[in-house]
């Protein structure tokens, strides 16, 4: 979605966290049940169907009552280390993804915005430690700006923590909403479907 020539010393890239791994609910759904004695399907709609994570990612919720919360729902009393272990059992690194974040690291500052509760930003190293050498603590929550992707002013408070504007900012997501939303807010924007496809994209943009 190239508009028009960038400056690669004022481009930041903006992977969410399902660009940089792989997410299967079903394997988080299948921990919890075995966890609180119930079904896979009861935990979805508990948590997925009745739209409480929604809540978190916006911060319309915060850490404390969304973990109570999420107990209270699932029928037992789980713990951050718990809620950890399920989320870290679902999600798969995408090796290919993570070299080519190298590879532009060596032009531009390289950040991750993903929906999610601030505990995913605040324990990123307990889940996912192979990021924190790519993007430092640039790891940003979409709670913790009080708005979700694909709301645009989910991207633009992330923009201004970084110091950076929408135009010189590429925005990589998986989902075709979150994509829209970033062009609505100004950025430039790429649809992840493969890592050959972003390489390409990447490429286009001169940044590897």
């Amino acid at each position: 979605m190239l508009r028009k020539p960038l400056k690669l010393a004022d481009l930041a890239i903006e992977p969410s966290a399902e660009v940089l791994c792989a997410y299967d609910r079903p394997a988080r759904c299948a921990y919890l049940a075995n966890l609180a004695g119930t079904t896979p399907e009861a935990i979805y709609t508990a948590i997925w169907g009745a739209g409480f994570e929604t809540g978190a990612d916006t911060g319309a919720i915060d850490a404390q009552s969304y973990l109570r919360g999420y107990g209270e729902r699932i029928g037992y009393p789980l713990t951050l280390d718990e809620w950890l272990a399920a989320r870290r059992v679902s999600m798969t690194l995408r090796p290919q993804v993570l070299d080519l974040v190298r590879r532009v690291r060596e032009k531009a500052r390289v950040a991750v915005l993903t929906n999610n509760t601030t505990l995913v930003a605040e324990h990123i190293d307990r889940l996912l430690p192979e990021l924190r050498p790519l993007f430092g603590d640039a790891i940003y929550a979409s709670a913790g700006f009080k708005a979700a992707k694909p709301d645009p002013i989910c991207f633009r408070r992330c923009l201004d923590v970084l110091s950076r504007t929408p135009g010189s900012t590429l925005f990589i997501d998986d989902l075709a909403e979150n994509v829209a939303g970033a062009v609505e807010a100004g950025l430039f924007a790429h649809r992840y479907v493969s890592p050959e496809a972003l390489a390409a994209a990447l490429r286009d943009h001169d940044l590897i």
